[in-house]
């Protein structure tokens, strides 16, 4: 199966004053179409900074990201702008919902950056509204919504221009214990779908949810190793 993101060698250097943090050192790692993945580790582990740099919110110090054969670490801000519109969709645990637009609006907001034109901007973000089953809530406000509702628009924003990956940071981390297994769920639908799913978590039952757990200690992949619960389940089914 083809890669679809490769990283070779990636380093991430933040200078502090006159002090050199090194975030990642030199890691390596390969994600095939359609994983599940999560990525581990304690904070300062580096998990959050390879989630900056697969998300291509920044860019390496060193080495080398190709994702979807298109090699991303030598682009400019712009360049990697352009390519996190179309194939990546993100969903984090703040939400970053606009307080002023309707939940509709938010989720059709991605597909005025694509040029999209307003009759068929309505009609996907209504499509994906249904998917995430808030079709009696597109008119509500962010602040009429409770938290694992305001959580389903972020996702049905991420999924708007479909994607070839989606990129969750902690996207459970404001939620309840029944709220962040619906919106587990929601993902695993999403995943089985098609799409490539990066989770970023330090909550070890979220991670459990992923098909393949990436630990991250000191900037280092400490450990990469298939999930047994999900894989021998998945076998079972024949998946």
């Amino acid at each position: 199966m083809k890669s679809i993101i490769s990283v070779k060698d990636l380093s991430k250097i933040y200078i502090m004053g006159t002090t050199e943090v090194r975030a990642l050192q030199s890691v390596s790692l390969n994600i095939d179409k359609n994983e599940y993945v999560a990525l581990m580790g304690p904070s300062g582990s580096g998990k959050s900074t390879l989630m900056n740099l697969l998300g291509c919110l920044d860019s390496p110090t060193a080495g080398e990201y190709m994702l979807n054969g298109t090699n991303v670490s030598t682009m400019t801000d712009d360049e990697l702008a352009e390519v996190r519109n179309k194939e990546i969709g993100f969903v984090f645990q703040t939400f970053n919902l606009l307080p002023r637009l309707s939940a509709l609006e938010n989720v059709a907001l991605p597909l005025v950056y694509a040029g999209m034109s307003k009759t068929d901007r309505i009609n996907r973000a209504t499509e994906v509204m249904h998917s995430v089953g808030l079709a009696d809530r597109m008119d509500h406000k962010p602040n009429e919504l409770s938290g694992g509702q305001r959580q389903r628009v972020a996702i049905a924003r991420a999924l708007v221009n479909k994607p070839s990956i989606i990129l969750a940071d902690e996207p459970t981390g404001n939620l309840d214990s029944k709220t962040s297994l619906e919106i587990m769920g929601i993902l695993e639908e999403i995943h089985k779908a098609g799409n490539t799913i990066i989770l970023v978590t330090h909550e070890p039952d979220i991670a459990q949810h992923a098909h393949r757990i990436v630990r991250l200690r000191d900037g280092l992949i400490e450990s990469d190793i298939l999930n047994d619960n999900i894989v021998s389940v998945l076998q079972q089914h024949g998946a």
